[in-house]
């Protein structure tokens, strides 16, 4: 997602900053922005979309000598990508540079507000730079009033912040979000990510949460709840490419693990204590909908149509999943009390873009779930949910069908809030199940050693068939997609009662199976499918809380007391099983034969 630069030292400091947010381009941005103090004086330059357009900005201006300088290439959350959104934040003499969002903005910025402070932007990270310059009017020292300021922060961040006042100096803070700082002889560098400092320090210390401290040249003082923290830096890996997948085989395997830290990215400051709240949509947008249509392709569509299960089992409305490729030729009609969602991880995806197009021609409100601000589907919306996914270069979607799925059954609890579909003690179930997800995706190393010791069993045979219930069905065609991508096996998904309807013709014992099995929903009626199969002399691979004995292999998850927890470990699992085949198949996984990120054309 969004990335962090920071610099003390000699060099030139605004060319130094410039290459190091190049160095995180891969990551994702809408918007970036320099600042930087030399000779006493603090500049600033920001530009909405890539990092040439900044560099445009900042082609007469030059930071020779001593100073610091402070980046950001931004990802919006709070408010459009703009240059008024853009950071640094600037107070009226501090800069400010933020990744994470502050849950407690609001607050802060209406006590920031009433005591007489002109906000200029929509972003949560505002807040910080006047709180800080608050803080330093009481009259204690910079330092101070910046440990002051983090401790009224709520949230995830992590804050570069530089001033005026102490122009040799920045102030840093991590909590939640990543940031390392590295040492070169008298230079210091921070980052976001090991990318950006790679080839300018050969060490590094990665901050642990509510670690904060500031640093100068030469001299860096570090805390952790008060308290004076010696700290030991680690080596930096040479090779660029290796840095940006952080010691991953591919780009896939990486984003597969990151699964659990953006899923806390997607709910952060939606799921809320006793509700589910989403600023970027009307109070008014459900009005008069009666029922609604999804329409995407390929994995956002497998999204979709577990979205439908939940809205109409939680929410009590109609909702009909469509291909947008089908929908576009096929006639459908459409009528105004249709609310119509879009699925797109790239915003781009040709398809989806037309059938929007025509459901607006049409007359109907229009939704998008996207992961990409400023894309042309988010622009034709008339609103847009954001994903939060950070980029994915694996061609091969993960992150983005978790985080669309995780929006929809917000969605759903958001809408059965407002139809009154549900008590208070089912909602509570609903968010405290949401609060557990992100620990559901992490990736337990036994779990990982465990698939890839299995992975080898499963190169030959004449094909795969996925099969589930319920919303396991639309996870049975996602696992089965991810299996065909990367490793060009052939795969089905079924939903399970349907085997006996002609598929179970092909069950032998080279026909693989993989049952997803949930103890929380329909387990008798799923066992039951997965016998039928095993008297055909199907191999079975069951993924389930509880071991099966009748399968020839199993998979272990967590027990859970919630569907969408099994859900979302079981994909995981999918995911994992996908990864390691293509991998022992020898497959480039990050680049799929035929294949493209953003399917721009029909």
């Amino acid at each position: 997602m969004c990335g962090i630069v920071g610099y003390i030292g000699q060099k030139e400091k605004k060319e130094i900053i410039l290459d190091a947010l190049k160095e995180l381009e891969y990551r994702g941005y809408d918007s970036a922005g320099i600042a930087v103090i030399s000779d006493g004086k603090l500049n600033h330059f920001k530009a909405v979309g890539k990092i040439k357009n900044l560099e445009e900005k900042a082609s007469g201006f030059e930071s020779k000598g001593s100073g610091i300088a402070i980046g950001h290439t931004r990802w919006a959350t709070h408010g459009k990508p703009t240059e008024l959104n853009a950071h640094p934040h600037l107070g009226a003499f501090s800069y400010v540079v933020h990744n994470g969002i502050i849950e407690n903005y609001q607050e802060l910025r209406k006590e920031l507000i009433d005591k007489g402070i002109k906000f200029v932007s929509q972003t949560d990270t505002e807040s910080i730079v006047h709180l800080f310059e608050q803080n330093l009017a009481t009259g204690v020292e910079p330092f101070e009033a910046f440990k002051a300021t983090i401790n009224r922060l709520e949230g995830a961040y992590a804050v570069l912040l530089i001033t005026q006042v102490a122009p040799d100096t920045i102030f840093f803070a991590k909590n939640g979000s990543p940031m390392l700082l590295a040492r070169d002889d008298n230079d210091v560098y921070f980052a976001s990510s090991d990318t950006a400092v790679v080839g300018r320090a050969k060490e590094a210390y990665y901050l642990e949460d509510g670690e904060y401290g500031f640093a100068k040249t030469n001299s860096v003082k570090l805390y952790s709840k008060d308290t004076p923290k010696e700290f030991v830096t680690k080596p930096l890996p040479e090779d660029k490419t290796l840095a940006q997948k952080d010691g991953f085989r591919f780009f896939m395997e990486k984003e597969i693990y990151e699964q659990s830290s953006v899923m806390n990215d997607t709910m952060l400051g939606r799921v809320l204590e006793d509700t589910i709240e989403f600023e970027e949509l009307d109070k008014s947008l459900f009005d008069g909908i009666r029922a609604i249509k999804i329409c995407a392709c390929g994995t956002s569509y497998h999204a979709g149509l577990t979205g439908a299960y939940l809205l109409e089992r939680m929410a009590k409305i109609p909702c009909q999943v469509e291909i947008a490729s089908e929908f576009r030729y096929k006639e459908p009609l459409l009528t105004p009390d249709t609310l119509f969602i879009t699925i797109s991880q790239s915003g781009e995806t040709a398809d989806t873009l037309e059938a929007l197009k025509m459901a607006k021609r049409a007359g109907l409100k229009s939704l998008t779930i996207c992961n990409v601000d400023n894309s042309s589907i988010v622009r034709e919306s008339d609103y847009a949910i954001l994903t939060r996914a950070g980029i994915e270069k694996g061609v091969a979607s993960t992150k983005a069908f978790a985080t669309q799925v995780m929006v929809l059954w917000m969605l759903t609890i958001y809408l059965a809030q407002k139809r009154d579909t549900l008590d208070k003690e089912s909602i509570d179930t609903e968010l405290n199940a949401m609060r557990h997800t992100p620990k559901a995706l992490i990736v337990a190393r036994l779990l990982h050693e465990r698939i890839y010791r299995l992975s080898k069993r499963y190169l030959h045979g004449h094909g795969f068939f996925f099969i589930g219930r319920d919303i396991f069905y639309p996870l049975a065609l996602e696992g089965a997609l991810k299996l065909k991508e990367i490793s060009y096996l052939h795969a089905e998904g079924y939903p399970a009662g349907e085997m006996k309807h002609g598929p179970i013709a092909l069950a032998d014992a080279e026909l693989f199976t993989i049952a997803l099995m949930p103890k929380n929903m329909l387990y008798d009626k799923i066992k039951s499918n997965v016998e039928e199969l095993i008297a055909r002399d199907a191999t079975i691979l069951a993924i389930s809380p509880d071991t099966f004995g009748m399968a020839d292999d199993y998979i272990k998850i967590r027990h859970a007391d919630h569907p969408m927890l099994e859900f979302f470990e079981m994909m995981l699992v999918t995911q994992i099983l996908a990864l390691e085949i293509s991998i022992r198949l020898g497959n480039d996984v990050d680049m799929p034969r035929n294949l493209a990120k953003s399917v721009t054309v029909e």
